[in-house]
């Protein structure tokens, strides 16, 4: 096990994005919330998946140099395209987009269309929640689970996530997957060779499994049951049919090397608490709440896990395998 600090494997993702072609501020930015996700202790989501976007980018699966760009907006509402590109780079214009003008519209919903991977949701949600504002963030996937009652993969894990700002503590972050577990999971125990737990999948015929690398072959169990499913319906609705990007069932796999471009789609909702109640108001209730929920000593506020997490690898830096420091290394060799 080696041991990095942040500045350090942000540079080595870089490189390694640079390397296979994408630009330098598209690297940046993807590497900055690849290695987020590393410090917040989610290593489904950080830098072991540079070598899939690597991939992704020699395969033509994803265009490295695209700029996104605003593209259609009428009021509180605006369209963001990818154009075939990283999500990072659209996700973070679409959030310094909504802070701006959300104090004019009190309410901002921000689009964005042609788009790849989402990675972990609630970092798109940072800024605003450090800007005081409430934030709400969807997105789709490549098909992982099956509508209620079918037997084939129709929507994917379709993530959620909500920040709420807190007068003096950390914001609440609450961030799911509408999958029992993240298929981001799967792929950690099938490249370590573990199983999974009953009730986190299933195989290509639709039988509960223990093997990950059957369960990445097959379907995920939607988390809740129905529940879950209909939510996940929710959301490619949301992300797709107002986006004119791909649903689930017509993007290809994050887990292969070739396809086509997912062209998957992402929203965010960010409201000013000071257009409704009042900035106050609100931060009072969220206090009244918080109390309310810590007089249960068992209970552990939502996204606190993270940020203390956070706070530990940013001073003692953080924990990657040999191998993969290896292969990043690796693949931030330019080709000859």
């Amino acid at each position: 096990m080696a041991r990095i600090d942040r500045n350090s494997l942000i540079q080595l993702a870089q490189q390694a994005l640079q390397a296979a072609g994408a630009s330098p501020q598209a690297a940046e930015i993807t590497a900055q919330a690849l290695v987020a996700a590393d410090v917040q202790g989610i290593a489904s989501h950080g830098v072991s998946r540079v070598s899939q976007y690597v991939a992704h980018l020699r395969l033509g699966r994803v265009d490295g140099r695209a700029e996104p760009a605003i593209v259609r907006e009428r009021g509180g509402a605006l369209l963001i395209d990818a154009r075939e590109g990283f999500a990072f780079p659209a996700l973070r214009l679409a959030a310094q987009t909504a802070i701006e003008r959300v104090r004019n519209h009190g309410v901002v919903w921000v689009a964005v269309a042609n788009s790849h991977h989402f990675g972990v949701a609630a970092h798109t949600l940072d800024a605003i929640g450090k800007a005081g504002l409430v934030g709400l963030a969807f997105g789709n996937s490549p098909a992982a689970i099956p509508a209620w009652g079918g037997k084939r993969a129709l929507f994917g894990t379709n993530p959620i996530a909500a920040v709420f700002p807190r007068r003096n503590g950390a914001p609440l972050i609450i961030d799911l997957s509408l999958s029992e577990v993240a298929r981001g999971k799967l792929m950690v125990a099938a490249r370590e060779g573990k199983e999974i737990p009953l009730g986190w999948a299933l195989d290509s015929a639709g039988n509960p499994t223990t093997d990950p690398k059957a369960g990445l072959a097959g379907m995920m169990c939607p988390a809740g049951g129905v529940k879950g499913a209909m939510l996940a319906l929710v959301v490619e609705l949301l992300c797709v049919a107002l986006t004119g990007s791909a649903f689930g069932f017509e993007a290809d796999s994050f887990f292969v090397d070739e396809g086509n471009r997912p062209r998957i789609g992402q929203a965010l909702l960010v409201i000013d608490p000071g257009a409704l109640a009042g900035q106050a108001v609100f931060l009072e209730r969220v206090e009244t709440l918080v109390a309310a929920m810590l007089q249960d000593e068992s209970v552990r506020l939502p996204g606190s896990r993270r940020q203390a997490l956070a706070a530990t690898m940013e001073a003692a830096g953080i924990d990657i395998s040999d191998a993969l420091l290896t292969q990043l290394r690796e693949l931030g060799v330019p080709p000859k």
